[in-house]
């Protein structure tokens, strides 16, 4: 139990959720010690306002960000408090300054939070109209609350400056662990080969934004703050993990055959899936002990795994014997060469977390590392190309000031208590997409009756102001501690804080509570049904666009490989930008179909096709890097016309899928027939083979494995023509049905 709450309370939602807690409870007993309640509570609730614009990133972008922020609640609530007399200029007005507010989100992740603060602020402003001097004086206090929130944050920082991006590596780490343990669990005879590809595919999601978290912070600061040793050793490990994830993808088994081939030798697929299971559990170890923060030693002798595995290769062919065993050792002798690969990455990973760093590590690591993160400006251009129906934000902008509005006049008619919350409940719960609005709307209703009903059992029995303050600021605690991770959760703590909050200062509670659950109804109502109804944002209209975003990446990917193999040389900086973004896209195009799975069975058009799609991208992504790393990691030679024209083929066959993907008519180039290409995989081969005849001497055993070795490039070459042939033939299904 104590583990589990050690495990909880050194989480960074644990962290910023105790940032807000202190900046909200601070100002209210300080100032309720002198008899000014009212003006500890303004604060507090500049502070709340201004905290979800503090997510992780440089500190000169978490200043700036928290800063705009401020000024901007503290601005609306004086705007709106100067406005709200005068009804026939304050509904325009407050539509267009909550359509303005929203926006804003096309200027990034930062940019929506500051637009998500100051829209809370917005709807909580209806809770106490001021007038005169007064409204000044409640957005000053506003005001003061955001900077003393910004303090707080400056403090939390100073005091564990590398803690966030310890957290985040540690979870990355973790992540790369599963996925290669998902990897092993392949190995095992009759897998579900299905299942665990799809679950390979929804950790690539979560390895993508773990991985744009850690580049925003990681990289922002090496450049702005140069290179501390710490943040050099960060990078290098975020390095390693990328490059781990590359060569688990890269490395394609054929298990079903592999299976088959060493039936009768079951000892030596058993030794090497101990190792794949042995390589996650020592990234899932050294995991836990930066988490932990404690000496890393190492359970597993991944050294020891290796030699075992090349044991076993060798009592192999000795019970075969050379000649027959030839294709079984090569099989084999690639699957330790994989295992090689990732046991030194593993090593440079362990070297960092022991202090025991090679300066090696480090060369190249600082290279245009600028490039890798998504520029920081905010031209006006990009609003108004946005003001558009085919831009998502604008349609969810049109929605919120649509349902905020009639949510207001609803609140304003009818009877209810207070219709800020309406409006809270329209902000909190509204999101661009269908399902997350749906889920929300749930979670918000399960949430809030849930939390009454707890809150108003304790009070029944609790009269004390003390306890009840201390369990509102626990409930606080907690209910911001799961707002990103269980929002169900989340809604029961933070209604029994707000009850609890009610308890102390007013003595109709129950009448409180039943007023709560109706707001909420109504707010989560009006949000779900404008999600439904009011140009909705379904998935497959933004499906087209991932899948034509994926095909892309990877073309450009494959163009680099084609370039470096032409030229050699190091690998450019544009190889490992096209390498990224290819990683990024597949996981961007399976968050688009996770979305378009929440969504209404009508809205689910295409589903098994579109699934099919992402798992090729998912396959030709992977083809694409094993080509890579296998140019990288030997010695090739000059690439031939062949391999060029193998490579325009397939670069054809994905042009003409993006073409019909864009709905374009142009007439792409023709392939060449399939005997012509038939032809070149020949041509491929026996090049290789007059190469090594006229390279050093080689007997005719070492001649074999270095052909069976240029089949291997040659069957890729093969697979990605299949796989972009296979993709242009479903997106061709997909438009025509």
């Amino acid at each position: 139990m104590i583990h589990k709450i050690q495990k909880f309370t050194d989480t960074t939602y644990f962290t910023n959720a105790l940032k807000v807690t202190i900046a909200t409870v601070i100002p209210v007993m300080l100032f309720s010690f002198f008899g000014k309640f009212e003006v500890g509570f303004t604060i507090a609730l500049g502070a709340f306002f201004t905290y979800p614009s503090d997510i992780p990133s440089s500190l000169k972008h978490k200043v700036n960000g928290i800063l705009v922020a401020t000024i901007l609640v503290a601005g609306v609530n004086l705007l709106v408090n100067i406005i709200y007399p005068y009804s026939w200029i304050f509904y325009p007005f407050l539509a267009l300054l909550v359509f303005l507010t929203s926006m804003l989100s096309v200027y990034g992740q930062r940019a929506t939070m500051v637009s998500f603060s100051t829209l809370i602020s917005l709807s909580l402003t209806f809770s106490n109209i001021n007038t005169g001097w007064a409204m000044v004086q409640h957005s000053g206090l506003i005001l003061a609350g955001g900077l003393f929130y910004l303090v707080v944050s400056l403090v939390f920082h100073y005091i564990r400056p590398h803690r966030y991006i310890e957290l985040q590596i540690a979870e990355c780490i973790k992540l790369t662990a599963k996925y290669l343990k998902l990897r092993g669990d392949l190995w095992t005879i009759d897998a579900d080969k299905k299942a665990i590809i799809e679950k390979q595919l929804n950790l690539q999601v979560e390895l993508n934004t773990i991985h744009q978290n850690i580049r925003e912070v990681l990289i922002n600061s090496h450049i702005s703050a140069g290179s501390s040793n710490q943040n050099r050793k960060m990078l290098l490990v975020f390095i390693a993990m990328v490059e781990i994830l590359e060569v688990a993808l890269s490395t394609a088994f054929d298990h079903e055959k592999l299976h088959q081939k060493f039936d009768n030798h079951p000892k030596v697929l058993l030794t090497y899936q101990n190792l794949a299971y042995n390589l996650a559990a020592s990234l899932k170890q050294l995991s836990k002990s930066v988490k932990k923060r404690t000496n890393y030693i190492p359970k597993h002798t991944l050294l020891n795994d290796l030699n075992a595995l090349q044991l076993a290769i060798t009592d192999y062919e000795k019970d075969l014997g050379k000649n027959y065993a030839s294709e079984g050792v090569f099989m084999l002798t690639t699957m330790l060469e994989y295992a090689e690969k990732q046991v030194e990455k593993i090593k440079i990973v362990e070297r960092a977390f022991t202090s025991i760093i090679n300066l090696q590590d480090f060369t190249g690591i600082d290279t245009d590392l600028e490039k890798f993160l998504t520029p920081q400006y905010y031209p006006w251009r990009t609003l108004t190309e946005n003001l558009s129906f085919s831009s998502t934000i604008f349609r969810h902008s049109l929605r919120l000031t649509i349902a905020l509005l009639i949510g207001f006049i609803i609140g304003k008619i009818l009877p209810f208590h207070n219709v800020y919350w309406i409006l809270l409940t329209i902000i909190v719960i509204m999101r661009p997409g269908y399902g997350l609005t749906k889920q929300r709307s749930f979670h918000r209703i399960l949430g809030t009756v849930l939390g009454g009903l707890i809150a108003f059992g304790i009070l029944f029995f609790v009269k004390d102001n003390i306890i009840i303050s201390i369990l509102s600021i626990l409930c606080m605690l907690l209910g911001f501690s799961f707002t990103q991770t269980n929002y169900k959760v989340s809604a029961t703590f933070v209604t029994m804080y707000v009850v609890f909050i009610y308890g102390i200062v007013t003595p109709n509670i129950g009448d409180l509570v039943q007023f709560r659950i109706l707001d909420t109804l109504v707010g989560a109502g009006l949000a779900f049904l404008a999600n439904h109804f009011l140009w909705p944002s379904w998935e497959f209209l933004n499906m087209p666009m991932h899948l034509e975003k994926s095909i892309n990446a990877n073309q450009n990917y494959l163009k680099e490989i084609s370039i470096f193999y032409n030229k050699k040389g190091t690998v450019s900086t544009s190889y490992r930008l096209a390498r990224k973004n290819a990683f990024i896209e597949i996981g961007n195009l399976m968050a688009s179909f996770q979305r378009m799975a929440q969504e209404p069975k009508s809205k689910q058009k295409q589903l098994p096709k579109v699934y099919k799609l992402t798992v090729l991208n998912h396959s030709l992504l992977s083809s694409l890097a094993s080509l890579g790393t296998y140019i990288q990691s030997h010695k090739t030679t000059s690439a031939s016309e062949a391999f060029n024209v193998v490579v325009d083929t397939v670069i054809r066959n994905l042009d003409e899928a993006i073409a019909l993907l864009k709905q374009n008519d142009f007439k792409l180039k023709e392939n060449l027939p399939k005997e012509d290409l038939a032809l070149r995989f020949t041509e491929l081969k026996n090049i290789r083979a007059r190469e090594l005849k006229a390279g050093i001497p080689i007997d005719e055993k070492a001649f074999q494995l270095k052909m069976q070795e240029a089949q291997l490039v040659i069957e890729q070459l093969i697979w990605l023509t299949s796989l972009s042939e296979t993709i242009l033939k479903t997106t061709t299904a997909l438009k025509e049905s």
